[in-house]
């Protein structure tokens, strides 16, 4: 199949798959002796060689600490360092490179803000609210707080769809509101988020709103300010990136009126016995000891990787797999879609009467289709939803149509097998 014509007939910017395939090695493996079909990318997506070739670049070039070296090694890794904080800036849409912390991932920030923000500012009987549709690491850190502070955790309903309810969301605020923590897109049903409504509701009720933006980054245009986020972050391997690095976005002013959550060197401006240690100003009071530099490093290239080709572009074909791949798998005998809102990002969650959805995993990997079984860190939403757990099938921009057919009669033919 002609992927050009196929995108152009459907309305789409031309968008060159196979040639953006080819920059995935890994998608040239077989598994089984079968061509591998990876549509596990909400767990993480692949890196381009543009990426992979990074740490070699890195590691052969300019290996050396950052920041506090004057020798030419430590100039040129700190510059490339430091670029990636500008360019995660623009990604996000944030005012100031100040306003953009480091950190191994989106859990790591969500922590972050619960250990400094939520300590300095949340006492006994102060309320936070999370959806029903979050992921562990944005329900967790909150409910620490809760036991060790008294922090009351309120959860935001979804329907039967896996849509928020905005107006049960609205009755939830009370005059000890103080934080809002929701996800952009649900990594187990895909559900897209209305977070810039969500924002100006919390906002009307003096209370802040952390936005967990891991599964929204690989699929659409992010801009902090227009949310009105209060913090966002999310995470690189998502987006064709390395693991072990993604970010924190925070507004100025709540940064700088946050305590250090870790201590050690480089997070300090003077440390002494005699006088009280001063620390340095945001976003390095936030970055104690040697980061990941080479994986942030990465994580700027692969966020230009992405611009290249198109946040846009790669949201419209993600859009085109969804559909076809959802059409195709609801003509299964016993298939039950879960998450069926009508805003949603390249995520199917399904399970299949009378199966566990673990076999279903276990014998579509022999046929060379990798696709995620579990409860998705998401154990609350499965059980209201009376499941412990289901398959996800999740496209990236390298998928193709192809892939999809062959994700359905694979599914097709393992459900006839066990059922």
């Amino acid at each position: 199949m002609n992927h050009l014509a196929t995108e152009r007939a459907l309305n789409v910017p031309a968008l060159d798959v196979a040639g953006i395939r080819a920059q995935f090695p890994i998608l040239e493996r077989q598994v089984h002796g079968r061509p591998l079909v990876y549509l596990d990318n909400a767990a993480t997506s692949q890196t381009p060689l543009a990426v992979i070739d990074t740490f070699r670049d890195y590691y052969s070039r300019y290996n050396a600490n950052i920041h506090r070296g004057l020798h030419t090694l430590a100039d040129e890794a700190t510059a490339a360092y430091e670029a990636t904080r500008e360019t995660v800036r623009a990604f996000l849409g944030a005012a100031d490179r100040r306003e953009i912390v480091f950190t191994r991932g989106t859990t790591e920030a969500i922590n972050l803000v619960a250990n400094s923000w939520g300590r300095a500012n949340l006492k006994a009987g102060d309320e936070v609210l999370v959806s029903l549709l979050e992921h562990h690491s944005n329900i967790v850190p909150w409910q620490l707080l809760a036991s060790q502070l008294g922090v009351v955790v309120k959860v935001i309903p979804v329907d039967e769809r896996g849509v928020l309810d905005l107006a049960a969301y609205r009755a939830l605020f009370t005059e000890r509101t103080r934080l809002v923590a929701v996800n952009h897109v649900s990594n187990a049903f895909g559900t897209v988020n209305p977070v810039g409504e969500l924002a100006a509701i919390a906002h009307q009720h003096g209370a802040r709103i952390l936005v967990d933006g891991a599964q929204a980054a690989p699929h659409q245009r992010i801009d902090v300010r227009e949310i009105d986020a209060d913090f966002y972050t999310f995470s690189g391997h998502k987006v064709y990136g390395p693991t072990g690095a993604g970010a924190l976005y925070g507004k100025a002013e709540l940064l700088e009126a946050m305590p250090p959550w870790q201590g050690g060197g480089e997070m300090i401006k003077s440390v002494s016995f005699d006088v009280p240690t001063t620390f340095a100003e945001v976003p390095h009071k936030f970055e104690a000891g040697t980061p990941a530099i080479a994986e942030v490093i990465a994580l700027g290239v692969a966020l230009d990787w992405v611009d290249n080709v198109g946040i846009e572009r790669i949201g419209g074909w993600e859009s085109i797999l969804l559909e076809r791949a959802t059409a195709a798998i609801s003509r299964i005998e016993g298939l039950r879609l879960l998450g069926t809102a009508p805003d949603k990002a390249g995520v199917l969650s399904f399970v299949v009467d009378g199966v566990h959805s673990q076999d279903i995993a276990l014998l579509i990997d022999q046929l060379g289709v990798a696709i995620r079984t579990g409860n998705h860190c998401a154990q609350p939403l499965l059980a209201h939803f009376g499941v412990t757990a289901t398959c996800r099938a999740s496209f990236a921009v390298y998928n193709t149509l192809e892939e999809v057919e062959v994700f359905a009669e694979s599914l097709e033919r393992v459900v006839g097998m066990v059922r």
